[in-house]
């Protein structure tokens, strides 16, 4: 039988995760970290939230993973 993963240990695995790939940016770019931070806050509230949006959490979902991506990708073209 399925049993859906606790929102938390999603986020966790999330903040982990961007921990290791930017970790090296966090006093260079303070504004972009923050930025992730922000993002990653937004995707665990919206995990949390009930699923009857009518398909509208998860594509927010969606495109908060894609907005932390960018961010990455400007953090590392900056190479800072």
């Amino acid at each position: 039988m399925f049993k859906p993963v606790p929102a938390i240990w999603l986020l966790l695995g999330t903040t982990l995760a961007t921990g290791l790939g930017i970790g090296y940016a966090v006093g260079q770019q303070p504004h972009m970290q923050a930025a992730i931070g922000f993002l990653q806050n937004a995707r665990g509230e919206l995990q949390a939230a009930t699923p009857n949006k009518g398909g509208h959490r998860i594509t927010a979902i969606g495109l908060i993973d894609q907005a932390i991506h960018e961010v990455r990708l400007g953090m590392e073209a900056a190479g800072d």
